[in-house]
């Protein structure tokens, strides 16, 4: 059976309640029911002139905007004739000004399940001013597309908090966008009014393309559920000078950079304990971004295993091989990151100088992994009394 939607169990809901509140939508292109129908118009069909205000993440309405700290800015929607507010932009909390327009906030964002993604950043701080300004908030549930059960990573460490990583949890966290703002709400005492639309059909072991659902790319470089299977782990090269694909078809499915050698690196990697996942010999060359125009050298992951394939932990074992076999080339990406211009930017995007240190020390992996198995498997538990489904 086809996952029902979050959006479309509240259009199908009574709705009288509202019939006298002005509404705001946070959102963006991928922000559709299951016929692409946008959440905006499914509201205005059912509540005529109640939408007073867009809100719009990272990357744009139109999910357009690539890459970090690339802003979009305020504007007017051609159809509905009300104002979008950008949270990536000048702002990323809404303002007072913005939600002086409204009554109640409605989020429907599709998230990438995992933690630098910032969708669950921009849903945290609307939380948090929502509280402040006596806002209702309604969520609209969306499918977590790498699943609702796996768990991977470290937990980011109070130091790191950055937009990439509010809150102490892992790269990889099992929960929905609804599940998100439930354990976020209680666990760090934002304490809003919140109520979440929830889906029918959709079970926590499913990925996105198990719903029946047609995948729409909620920002440029998650153009498919597959981009989205390796992300919590390709995600990390973007600390590094190494290529995670941007400026070509497959991002985060293929790496690389001009000075890996291939024949070196699949020597070395056979030593290791990657499972789930094929490495595929490449030479590509990225239209924009890093290495732009240049040839890389590197692969493509091919996930041939979801069971077997830890995502974050394939990542580190390939970029701890870089290090060691190319360390004269390989950089870490300098600052600025999201916003932050002292710390490395893989600080932030691990959630921890130590553990980046220990991967550049040819630390064990798979002892690192160990490491933080203990506070991960805490979470886990923790997790679980806000499971919805």
């Amino acid at each position: 059976m086809k996952t029902k939607l979050g959006i479309e169990k509240f259009i199908n809901s009574d709705l009288s309640k509202y019939k006298n509140l002005r509404l705001g939508l946070l959102s963006n292109q991928a922000s559709v029911n299951s016929l692409f129908e946008h959440s905006r118009f499914l509201i205005h069909k059912k509540l005529p002139n109640n939408l007073k205000a867009l809100f719009t993440p990272q990357h744009g309405f139109f999910s357009e905007k690539q890459d970090n700290m690339i802003e979009s800015s305020d504007g007017i929607d051609s159809v509905l004739n009300i104002p979008i507010f950008s949270l990536y932009g000048e702002t990323r909390r809404p303002t007072k000004e913005a939600f002086d327009l409204i009554d109640v906030l409605i989020i429907d964002l599709q998230d990438a399940g995992t933690r630098v993604y910032t969708f669950i950043h921009t849903m945290a701080y609307c939380l948090e001013m929502a509280k402040k300004f006596k806002k209702k908030v309604l969520i609209m549930d969306r499918p977590n597309p790498i699943n609702g059960i796996d768990i991977e990573g470290n937990l980011l460490e109070e130091n790191f908090k950055s937009f990439v990583g509010l809150y102490p949890i892992p790269m990889r966290y099992g929960l929905t966008m609804g599940e998100m703002a439930l354990f976020l709400n209680e666990s760090f005492n934002i304490n809003a009014d919140i109520e979440i639309f929830k889906m029918e059909n959709w079970k926590r072991e499913m990925y996105y393309n198990d719903t029946k659902l047609n995948w729409v790319f909620p920002s440029p470089n998650l153009p498919q559920v597959s981009s989205n299977v390796v992300y919590p782990g390709q995600v990390i090269l973007e600390g590094t000078n190494i290529s995670e694909g941007r400026g070509t078809t497959l991002p985060f499915e293929i790496f690389g950079a001009p000075f890996i050698k291939i024949s070196k690196m699949l020597e070395d990697i056979a030593k290791t304990t990657l499972k789930g996942v094929k490495l595929r010999p490449i030479i590509f060359e990225p239209t924009s971004n890093k290495w732009q125009n240049q040839k890389c050298y590197g692969f493509q992951l091919h996930i041939l295993d979801r069971k077997e394939y830890k995502p974050y932990k394939t990542t580190l074992i390939l970029l701890q091989t870089i290090i060691k076999l190319f360390n004269n080339d390989f950089l870490w990406k300098q600052p600025p990151y999201e916003y932050e211009y002292e710390k490395l930017p893989i600080d932030m995007i691990i959630g921890s100088k130590k553990i980046r240190e220990k991967i550049e020390n040819q630390h064990d992996i798979e002892k690192l992994e160990k490491s933080w198995q203990e506070e991960l498997n805490e979470f886990g538990e923790n997790k679980k009394r806000y499971h919805l489904y």
